[in-house]
C-alpha cells in the first residue's frame, strides 16, 4: 500500500511541477477572479486528463506493471484511486468554469473587458483549435455529467456486477470525449513546452487503451477456451469447487495468482483465486463462495461440460519472500491461495517452516479434512480456528503460537479490515512493514 501511495503522489507531483514550469507567467498578474479561474482551469484540466490517462492503461491490465505495483489486485486499487482523483478534480474544474458565469448572471461579480486578441492566420493549426472551443467545450460538459454518472455507479457496492461491468465500458467514450476536449482547450503555448509532449504521450496510449476496452480486445492474448470437468460442492460452506479442463494454451500459474473467469456471457468475467497448483495437463480449479447473486446461483446453474473463458493469471501473491520463516493466515474464502500453495508444496518442499491459521465461522468437518491432508502433505503446521469454539483469531495469539514470529513473513488472504487490524497490531509489536504481505481483493 505504501508503495502504491508513492505512486499516486509522486504521479500528481510531477503533473503539477511540469505544469508549472510550462506557465510561470500565469502567476504574475493574478488580480481577479477571472484570472485565477484561468489558472485553476488549466492545472486542473491538465490533472483530470493526466489521472484519467493512467487508469485508462491500468484498465487494460497491463501485466508489465505488476512486479512494480505488487500485483494486479494492487493496480486495481490505484486505478479506483485515480478514478476518485479525476472525479474530483472534473468536479473542480466544472464548478470553476460555471459558478462565475453564475454569479455574473446574478449580478454579483463583474467580469472585466477581455483583452484585444492578436489575429490568427485563417490557416493555422491555432486558428483551427481556436474555431473548435465552442465545440470542444459542450463535448466537455456533457463528457463530465456522464463520468460523473458512470463513475457514481462504479462506487456503489450494491450495484450488481453485471450491469457494472457492460456499463463502465462506456467510460472509455467518455474518455476520448474528454481527450478531445483537453487537446482543443489545453493552452496552445503548452504544446511547445516540456509539458505538451507528455501530455501528447499520455492521451495518445490512454486513447489506444480505450479503444482496446471498446472493442473488448483488453488482454486478448491472455485468454483461453475450457469447459467445466467437475463441481464439487460444500453445502455447509456455501462453496463450490470448480474443475476446468482448458482447451487451449495456457501459460501455466504460480500459486497464489487468480484468474478472471466467465462462466456466463451475460455475466461478464469475475476474478477467483486459482486453488490448484499448475502441473502441465491443462486442469485448474476455482473454489467459489457464494457472497453475492452470481456467485449464489453457481452451485444450481453449472453443469459439467459448460463452455468458460479465462483469463490470466493475474497477481503477485506468491509466498517468494526471501525469509525461511512464513505464517500464513486464510480468513473464510481467503484459504483458497494457500490451498493452491500447499499443493504445490506437497510435489516440490521449498525447505521453509510455516505455520498456517485458517480462522472460520462455519466447521465442515469434510472441508476442515482436505485441508489438513494438504497441510500434512506439505509438512505445514496446521491451526484451525472455529469462532464460535475458538473466538477471533489477533496478533497476540500468532504471537504466542509462533516463537519466532518476529523472523517470519506473514501473508494474509481474507477479509479487508481483518488484515489491516492484523497488520496494524504485528507492526506496534516489531513486525517490518515490508513482512506483511496482503491480498487487495477488490476489483471495484
Amino acid at each position: 500500500m505504501k508503495t502504491l501511495k508513492n505512486i499516486f503522489w509522486i504521479y500528481l507531483l510531477l503533473l503539477t511541477g511540469l505544469w508549472w514550469l510550462a506557465d510561470q507567467t500565469a502567476w504574475s498578474s493574478l488580480d481577479n477572479v477571472f484570472r485565477w479561474r484561468a489558472v485553476w482551469m488549466q492545472y486542473s484540466g491538465v490533472l483530470g486528463i493526466g489521472v484519467m490517462s493512467l487508469a485508462m492503461l491500468l484498465a487494460i491490465r497491463p501485466v508489465v506493471l505488476e512486479p512494480h505495483m505488487g500485483g494486479l489486485d494492487k493496480m486495481y486499487r490505484l486505478h479506483k484511486w485515480l478514478g476518485i482523483s479525476g472525479l474530483a478534480l472534473s468536479l473542480s474544474h466544472w464548478l470553476m468554469a460555471q459558478v462565475p458565469k453564475w454569479l455574473v448572471g446574478w449580478g454579483l461579480l463583474e467580469r472585466p473587458a477581455r483583452p484585444p486578441q492578436p489575429a490568427l492566420p485563417a490557416d493555422s493549426i491555432q486558428q483551427f483549435v481556436a474555431n473548435q472551443r465552442h465545440l470542444a467545450e459542450s463535448i466537455g460538459e456533457w463528457a463530465f455529467y456522464a463520468a460523473l454518472a458512470l463513475m457514481v455507479l462504479a462506487l456503489i457496492k450494491r450495484f450488481p456486477y453485471r450491469h457494472f461491468f457492460k456499463i463502465h465500458h462506456l467510460l472509455a467514450v467518455v474518455y476520448l470525449a474528454l481527450v478531445w476536449h483537453s487537446v482543443v482547450l489545453l493552452k496552445f503555448d503548452y504544446w511547445s513546452g516540456v509539458l505538451g509532449p507528455i501530455m501528447a504521450v499520455l492521451m495518445a496510449a490512454g486513447s489506444v487503451a480505450a479503444i482496446l476496452v471498446l472493442f473488448r480486445r483488453v488482454a486478448a492474448n491472455r485468454k483461453v477456451r475450457g469447459e467445466v470437468a467437475s463441481i464439487v460442492r460444500h453445502d455447509a460452506l456455501n462453496v463450490v469447487a470448480v474443475g476446468i479442463q482448458l482447451k487451449g494454451r495456457w501459460p501455466g500459474h504460480e500459486s497464489g495468482q487468480f484468474a478472471f473467469l466467465t462462466l456466463y456471457e451475460d455475466e461478464g468475467p469475475h476474478p477467483f483465486t486459482l486453488s490448484s497448483a499448475w502441473t502441465g495437463d491443462g486442469r485448474i480449479q476455482f473454489i467459489i463462495k457464494a457472497l453475492g447473486d452470481y456467485t449464489r446461483t453457481l452451485a444450481d446453474r453449472l453443469r459439467v461440460g459448460d463452455s468458460v473463458k479465462v483469463e490470466g493469471p493475474y497477481g503477485c501473491f506468491n509466498f517468494q519472500g526471501k525469509s525461511r520463516r512464513q505464517i500464513w493466515v486464510g480468513g473464510g474464502i481467503g484459504i483458497t491461495p494457500f490451498i493452491s500453495r500447499m499443493k504445490a508444496l506437497a510435489r516440490q518442499a521449498d525447505g521453509k517452516a510455516i505455520d498456517l491459521f485458517h480462522t472460520t465461522a462455519v466447521y465442515d468437518n469434510e472441508a476442515i479434512g482436505l485441508l489438513e491432508r494438504d497441510a500434512q502433505a506439505a509438512n505445514i503446521r496446521l491451526h484451525v480456528l472455529w469462532d464460535e469454539r475458538d473466538g477471533r483469531l489477533d496478533a497476540e495469539r500468532i504471537r504466542k503460537t509462533v516463537p519466532d514470529w518476529r523472523n517470519a513473513e506473514l501473508w494474509f488472504c481474507g477479509p479487508s479490515a481483518f488484515g489491516q487490524t492484523l497488520k496494524r497490531d504485528l507492526i506496534a509489536m516489531g513486525l517490518p512493514d515490508a513482512c506483511f504481505h496482503q491480498e487487495l481483493f477488490e476489483m471495484r
